[in-house]
Parts: C-alpha cells; structure tokens; sequence
C-alpha cells in the first residue's frame, strides 16, 4: 500500500509539472506544443482511472465516479478545454491520495493497537525448551514467558510472579501483578519476571485468537446506513448522468442556446455530481468507530451492530459474573457460644473434601492448612449440608433444614447471602454467611448508563428474590427478576423488548446460559476475560475485562459514531445538492467543481476519523 502511494504521488507530481509547463510563454505560444503538454499530464495522472472506466463498461458496471470523471474529462478535451481537463483528473487525482493514505494510515493505526499476536511459545517437552509456533502447544502443556515476551496462550501460572501489562487487551494502562495460581490471557505482555504457565486450552481456543476473529471480521456485518449508501449510490450514479445529458440537449434544442456553453455546464454538472465523499467516508466512520472501540477493549463484531448500539433504551444485566464478582466468600461470621475463629475452623474442618463453592470459600476464610485426620464419620445430606466427627465431637454444617435434624433452632439473620449454620454436640453455636460480592465497577456502571441517557436498567438472576433485591437496591437498577432459569431469561428479555418503546435491548451476560439471550437480545455484550466462549460466541460485543461500565462507554462511542455518520450524510449532499445547481446555471466552473467534489470527500474523510477518538 505505501509503495502504491508513493508512485500516485509521483504521477501526481509529474503531471503537475508538466501541466505548468503548459502554461510557460515559449510553450503556450504554439497551441500543438500546449496541447501535447496537457495530454501527457492527462494520461500521466488519469490513466488509471479511463482504464478502470473502460473496463467497467465492458462488465456493465460503469456508472461510478471513474466514469463520471473520464465523461467529464474527456469532454473537456473536446470542447478544447485542456488545462481544465487536466486539472480535473489532476486534483481529483490529488483528492484520492489524500484519501487513501488517510485511510491507509487509519489501518495502520488499528493494526497496531491490535498487534497482539504472539509469534512464538517457549514449550517445555521432554526436560528441554523448545521454541514453537503458538498453535504447536497442547491444552495442559507447560510454556515459558520470559519478561519482554508476549503470553501466547491462556493458561494459569504454575510458578513464578511478574507484572502483566494488558492495555492491549482492556485499554487499561495500569499494570496487572500475577503469581502462582493466577489466571493469565493472552496477548498480555510480561514485564518483570519469567513465568512458567500451564495452557488451558489451544491457540485457537485463546483469548487472542478470539480477538483477532472478531477484529478480522468486524466488517461483515453491515449497518442499515451502510446498505443505504449502496442503494443511493446505485440509484443515483444513473439519474445524475441523465441529468447531465439532458441538461446538453434540452435547453439548445428548446430555447436555442449555445451547445458549447451547454455541454461544458452538463461536464461541469458531472464532476460535481461524483458520490465520493458518501460512498468513502460512511464505511470509513463505522471502521474508525470499531477500531477506537478496540481501543477501549470493547470488541463490535460489525458495524451493524454499533447502530443498534447507538439506539439502545434499554440495558439488561445478568447478575453473577456481570454484576457480581462471581466468586463466594465469607461476608459475616455470627458465633453464638463459640468464638468466631472456632465457629470457622469447625465448618471448614466439616466441609474438608466438599467441592461446593460455598465450602471453598470457607475453607479459603480459615487460612490454615485443614488437618483431615481430624475428621471422621462424614456423611453427606443433599441439599441440607454436611455431618461430621470431629474431634469426637458430632458437628452439623448446613441449613436450616440440617439444624431440625440435628435437633436445634437455627437464628435467623438479616443479611443476605447463603447462611451456614452450626450445631455441635446438640448445641446451636452460630452461622456464617456466604455471598457473592458486587463487583468495584458496578454502581458506576449504572450511573454512567442514566448519564448516558439509557432509560431503563433490569437485572435478571437465579438467585433468591431477596439477594436480587439487596443487589438491585445497592446499584440502582429500576427492575429486577430472580429465580430465573435459562428459559425464564428469554421469556423476560422477550416481554422486555416487545413492551418497550422505540430504543434497543442491551442483555449483558458472561455464562453458558446467558448465550440463548445473548442471541435474542437486540445486541448482545458479553465478558470477555471471565465469560464462556458460548456467550463470546453468541454475543455481538466483548468487553475483554468484564468491567461493567465499558457498557455504557461502549454506547456513548456507538453513538459518537452515529453522529458523525449522519454529519457526514448532511454535510455531503447538502454541498452536492447546491453545487449541483450552481454547474447547472452556469454559476460554478469546471476548477469549483474539482474543488467541490474533492473538499467534499477530504473533509468527510477527515471527520469520520473523529470516530476513533475515545473521547465523549
């Protein structure tokens, strides 16, 4: 592309030259000489575009602005207008140049913010280090990354600790610490030490691969202002070149004007008329939009979907791992004859080999080692909890149920979140309670959507009527609904869409279940980092650091773009429309409408980079 660029420019530069010579008075005098001059500028710089016209004709597709430019061009040297003719292809010439480096440069730009694609993997295989292409390593091999280097696989650190930088990933400069038992992504680049990691999938199974995809194919989709460019284009090439021609036969014929004056106003009329700076700058805006997205670690899979975005009213959360952290851990520890660091040790020695996550967590709030050959005569009651002896000691872990079978009155609690309660030895000795907490990003997520004119804010979520409560009251969300299976999800999101007004369903989940509504949903947004490749694949925007108010930035740059899309649209036809009727009464000549056509499309060019800033 740059080499193309450099000889454009060259031709552009030779042709200018050799047009001024045209002009000089030893020249100038003999009008063949001047002419010969104009040619050789004319073919320097226009051949190109009479070829591609030519060659468009022969396929039945010639009614673009190469033929609009050759008809205009070429009808100027017949009517002996040479220098104009020149000029025409000259700063039209000069216009695409300007346009293509522009747009080159726009590439080059996203291509560089997305330049994470690790080109090696050091792969540990039979007691020797082997350096590999990323796609060679297995799921559960083992690599290394040594500082400087790029994580080329998702994974989870085996040994070592090092400071990740993923601002390639999420935007997000400051740096991220991980050691021993930590997730790590993809495309982030270590800083500090070397770590050894333990793959969790393949190449294309990771997170790069992922974004790359969806970078790759983000403009398959069209958006509905895109599709009507396309439409006009084709409608509206045919009418302006029948306009032109019977602007050159109609008025000498009906009221016996000058054909001369007539057929220049008709080439005149042409130039002007060249749909460049729609037909450019339209794909231009949504491609600069989903590359300053990118930016922002927000992935749109199409600029279709960056319109609906842009008319969202309506966003719909899921609750864990959206809003939530999706983790559990202890919130409150309520001994009652016990102190509470007993009360913790008794049920995590009770929960010793439960899986559970609530019993993780409990396990985690103790902080010592668990000393099984402590324990004794487990036995497991399904949906109530956890019998065990320890110590000699008869201890009941679970819920309310398990405390009538133990034969205790278990204390009720006024915080939310799953309880935990413990009787030994026939004695009730208190509760602890287990919740998943909101996630640091989340309140502001809901602010920064009624700041951004969002009108309404539901969560859906299995959990119990009254956690979704606690959650909806703390963030300020206007409706929630709990005890929703996956079915009851899409059944809300359906009443949600059919019962709103004129504005766009949002749904925002990060599960396997969360995919059917991802789908059905006007635009889907899924967590990127923490979120299943069901719903990253059903979904039609990633946020890849599953912070919640990328949500509400996401629709404030969709928006943006919109809004420069619509500029563009106004600003385009509205010069076209007057110069249009300026070349037709005579009032603009052939120099204007070279000026017309090519600032048009410069300036339309220039704005719609103005959607890759991430500004509001």
């Amino acid at each position: 592309m740059e080499r193309e660029q450099k000889v454009m420019l060259s031709r552009i530069l030779v042709g200018g030259v050799l047009l001024g010579l045209s002009y000089v008075p030893s020249f100038a005098a003999d009008w063949r000489i001047g002419a010969m001059l104009c040619v050789a500028a004319y073919l320097t710089v226009g051949a190109d575009i009479v070829y591609r016209a030519v060659r468009n004709l022969l396929r039945g597709d010639f009614l673009d602005e190469n033929f609009l430019m050759s008809v205009a061009t070429v009808g100027a040297f017949a009517i002996g207008e040479y220098p104009e003719a020149v000029a025409v292809m000259l700063f039209f010439q000069a216009g695409e140049w300007f346009q293509e480096r522009a747009v080159a440069r726009s590439r080059a730009s996203i291509a560089a913010l997305m330049d994470i694609r690790p080109d090696y993997a050091h792969w540990e295989e039979g007691g020797a280090l082997l350096r590999v292409a990323p796609d060679r390593v297995p799921k559960g091999g083992i690599i290394v990354v040594k500082p400087g280097e790029k994580i080329p696989l998702d994974g989870v650190v085996v040994s070592g600790a090092s400071l990740l930088d993923t601002s390639a990933l999420t935007g997000e400069s400051l740096p991220r610490e991980v050691a021993e038992g930590d997730g790590v992504t993809s495309g982030a680049m270590n800083m500090t030490g070397a770590l050894r990691i333990r793959t969790s999938g393949t190449y294309g199974e990771s997170t790069v691969s992922r974004i790359l995809d969806l970078v790759e194919h983000a403009e398959t989709g069209k958006a509905p202002t895109e599709k009507f460019i396309t439409r006009f284009a084709r409608y509206y090439t045919p009418v302006v070149v029948l306009a032109a021609v019977l602007l050159a036969v109609v008025p000498p014929l009906v009221a016996g004007g000058d054909w001369l004056v007539w057929l220049n106003r008709a080439l005149v009329f042409l130039v002007i008329s060249c749909p460049c700076a729609l037909v450019v700058s339209i794909p231009l805006t949504f491609f600069s939009g989903i590359g300053g997205a990118s930016r922002r670690g927000i992935l749109v899979k199409g600029s279709n979907y960056l319109e609906v975005l842009a008319r969202v009213d309506t966003v719909v959360f899921d609750k864990t791992g959206t809003l939530t952290r999706g983790n559990f851990s202890v919130t409150a520890v309520h001994p009652e004859m016990i102190p509470a660091e007993e009360l913790v040790e008794l049920v995590a020695l009770a929960e010793s080999d439960s899986a559970h996550p609530v019993a993780v967590s409990i396990r985690e709030a103790y902080r010592r080692p668990v000393a099984r050959e402590r324990v004794s005569a487990l036995a497991d009651f399904a949906g109530e909890g956890i019998f065990a002896r320890v110590d000699g000691r008869e201890v009941y872990a679970g819920n309310e149920k398990l405390m009538r079978r133990a034969g205790v009155e278990a204390k009720p609690c006024e915080k939310t979140g799953t309880l935990v309660h413990l009787a030994v030895d026939g004695e009730y000795m208190g509760h602890i309670v287990v919740s998943d907490s909101l996630k640091a990003q989340s309140a502001g997520a809901i602010a920064d959507l009624r700041r951004a004119g969002v009108g309404r804010t539901v969560m859906l979520t299995g959990d119990r009527p009254e956690v979704a409560e606690e959650v909806a009251r703390a963030l300020g969300i206007d409706e929630w609904h709990a005890g929703l299976l996956p079915a009851d999800k899409v059944a809300c999101v359906e009443a949600l869409r059919t019962g709103g007004g004129a504005g766009r369903l949002a749904f925002v989940g990060d599960g396997i279940n969360d995919a059917p509504v991802l789908k059905l949903a006007d635009v889907g947004i899924a967590m990127g980092a923490a979120g299943s490749d069901a719903a990253i694949e059903a979904a039609d925007v990633v946020l890849m650091d599953d912070n919640p108010q990328k949500v509400a930035e996401a629709i404030r740059m969709a928006r943006r773009t919109r809004r420069i899309v619509m500029q563009n649209i106004v600003f385009a036809i509205g010069v076209k429309f007057l110069m249009l009727l300026a070349g037709a009464f005579g009032v603009a000549d052939m120099w204007e409408a070279v000026f017309a056509d090519v600032g048009v499309t410069v300036l339309a060019v220039l704005n719609a980079f103005r959607a890759m800033q991430t500004g509001r």
